[in-house]
């Protein structure tokens, strides 16, 4: 079988921030997946640790349906969106991302609860510092990456470095 040739694409985010007015933390990815862009939500690869993580931090089940994904996060005061609005990419490497338009993070804090923001990975966290952190005053703290490309970090190591970096209160 062949492998698929990926191409650079132009892409706008296709979702709409997971918020709401009890929410006190924002975590913060770069873009969309492909997988995440086929299932129209967050961390839709199938290899991607962040649900795992995140139930492993809040003590639930590991939740297999969008949802029960959202109404999760939401029940524990927990925000999700992207740093990126527009970009080009080519498939769903972040290495390949340029022509960076930001989404408006300021906007999103300013009628909200948020009191912490975490970047998962260290592209969202350059990329928030680039363009939001002057804007919203609130320093990130950058968490290492969930994807299955970060190949340096088992499940148990992400669990306890986010643990440890991580305030859900």
């Amino acid at each position: 079988m062949a492998k698929e040739r990926l191409t650079n694409e132009h892409l706008n985010h296709p979702f709409a921030p997971l918020i709401d007015e009890n929410c006190t933390v924002l975590i913060l990815g770069s873009f969309p997946s492909r997988q995440s862009r086929a299932v129209d939500f967050y961390y839709g690869h199938p290899q991607n640790r962040f649900w795992k993580i995140m139930s492993a931090l809040i003590d639930e089940e590991i939740p297999d349906d969008v949802n029960v994904k959202r109404e999760l996060l939401l029940k524990h005061h927990i925000a999700l969106w992207d740093i990126i609005h527009e970009c080009t990419i080519t498939g769903s490497s972040d290495s390949s991302i340029k022509d960076v338009v930001p989404n408006d993070i300021k906007a999103l804090i300013d009628h909200s609860s948020i009191r912490h923001i975490y970047c998962n990975g260290q592209t969202s966290g350059k990329l928030y510092k680039r363009y939001a952190l002057k804007k919203t005053g609130i320093e990130a703290t950058i968490l290492p990456s969930s994807s299955p490309a970060n190949a340096r970090f088992s499940l148990a190591r992400l669990i306890e470095e986010w643990g440890q970096m991580i305030d859900l209160s």
